[in-house]
């Protein structure tokens, strides 16, 4: 095994610039995954964002491309969110500084205009968004034939989102003989059959058992009984861990992270928070982003759909305000803190809705996630009316999952109130002697 760069064989160029980044040793990723990729071997690699992955397949393309050449790109690298696909761009303008590659990012949420008048210019590496990737191909801005590798980051991710017609379509419009990398984070079915597809004979490289965290992150976990008791344990803990050096708040919704983003605010004024969901427009997306990633604040709170990709290495806790429903993003939620061997403290709360999906994540990492007890100075609020029918519904739709013929508490409360109102319909029909009407007898055939 390579216990530094220097073992691979790479160029003077791409060992400076990993010496600038501050890298001395190669992650496990790295040093599974790269001799392959070196090689020109197809690789399937399974691995979480945050254990350096992109460098895995970044620095072999840069060593491969050199320097730049022609006006067409000869790697193409997908991924599912535009936070990641610039994540990546930023990985390979950071290792190809002492080469003249060109690299070009493509993506959605905003006019097509620079970004074919940037690919016009002449380009060795798009980084793309499937959907924005053939949109720009169809115009016809994009010669496929020079490319000669093409990499799916979180393949999994990606057909969640829905990706698979566009990435069937790139795979029909890239010359067949080529190297191709997928990395997931888990293993399913549907990865295996894209892998058969996509790759040839390739190497699987497996880091770390399906879905684990990262040894270096330590999990607590509180069982919270409503939306109000969560706020004031935020700000328990807040008040209290002096080592918050910089953190990101979980939320399910939207609306949830909007409130809590409020609230923080509150607590620490507008200048110390950023929140980051679906429904902020681009540029105050990126802007969230960078403004945490140097330090101007010190609180992110995100969703889900925002949080993939999101490279900050020194995130020193991860707050699950809300449990994730997609159970593989607790893996890359608390995956933000403990990167690049460092360590960190990833905390969950839990309401009585979301127990059921706290037991798959403890399923699918393996783990039971230590409890700690709500501390004695915390307020445990009442659960309102309507949060806790809402509680309620979902709890019965996670039973009526798991066991199809299951009614629900609602169906039974119906139930119930259906054999009153038949009772009472009977006895109305009941004779005034107290004597029930006699029906007349069934003649035997």
């Amino acid at each position: 095994m390579a216990a530094t760069f220097e073992d691979f064989n790479f160029n003077r160029q791409t060992l400076n610039a990993i010496a600038d980044a501050g890298y001395t040793e190669p992650t496990p990723i790295q040093q599974k995954a790269m001799p392959p990729i070196l090689n020109g071997q197809d690789v399937m690699g399974i691995a979480q964002t945050g254990t350096g992955k992109t460098a895995a397949y970044v620095l072999p393309i840069i060593m491969r491309l050199k320097y730049a050449q022609g006006e067409h790109a000869r790697a193409l690298i997908l991924s599912p969110t535009r936070e990641l696909a610039m994540q990546i761009e930023e990985n390979i303008r950071t290792y190809s500084k002492y080469t003249d590659l060109r690299v070009v990012t493509v993506y959605g949420g905003l006019g097509p205009k620079t970004q074919i008048e940037n690919i016009n210019k002449g380009v060795d590496i798009i980084v793309a968004t499937p959907g924005r990737y053939m949109d720009i191909y169809l115009a016809g801005h994009i010669v496929t034939k020079t490319l000669q590798v093409l990499v799916l980051d979180e393949a999994d991710k990606m057909m969640d989102m829905g990706f698979m017609p566009q990435i069937n379509r790139i795979l029909e419009v890239v010359p067949r003989k080529r190297q191709n990398l997928l990395f997931s984070a888990t293993m399913s079915e549907k990865i295996h059959q894209l892998s058969a597809n996509f790759l040839e004979f390739p190497t699987v490289i497996e880091v770390t058992p399906q879905a684990t965290p990262a040894q270096t992150v330590e999990q607590k976990l509180y069982y919270v009984p409503n939306v109000r008791t969560k706020i004031n344990m935020l700000k328990k803990l807040l008040d209290e861990e002096g080592d918050i050096t910089k953190l990101m708040v979980f939320c399910k919704t939207r609306a949830a992270a909007e409130d809590v983003y409020k609230f923080l605010g509150r607590k620490f004024g507008e200048g110390q928070v950023k929140v980051l969901h679906a429904n902020k427009g681009q540029n105050t997306r990126i802007n969230a982003m960078n403004a945490f990633k140097n330090d101007e604040v010190k609180i992110l709170v995100a969703t889900d759909v925002a949080s993939r990709g999101i490279d900050v290495s020194d995130v020193s806790h991860v707050i699950n305000f809300d449990v994730p429903v997609v159970i593989e993003d607790y893996v890359h939620r608390i995956g933000r803190t403990g990167r690049a061997l460092q360590s960190g403290v990833a905390i969950t709360f839990c309401n009585p809705a979301e127990v059921y999906y706290l037991g798959k994540i403890q399923k699918l990492i393996r783990q039971t996630i230590p409890e700690h007890k709500i501390p004695a100075d915390v307020f445990i609020e009442e659960t309102p009316y309507e949060e806790r029918q809402d509680q309620a519904k979902e709890i019965d739709l996670q039973k009526r999952k798991e066991n199809p013929d299951f009614k629900g508490a609602f169906h039974e409360k119906k139930t119930l109130n259906q054999r009153k109102k038949f009772d009472a319909e009977k006895a109305k029909r009941v004779g005034h002697v107290g004597q029930p009407k006699r029906s007349k007898p069934k003649k035997r055939h």
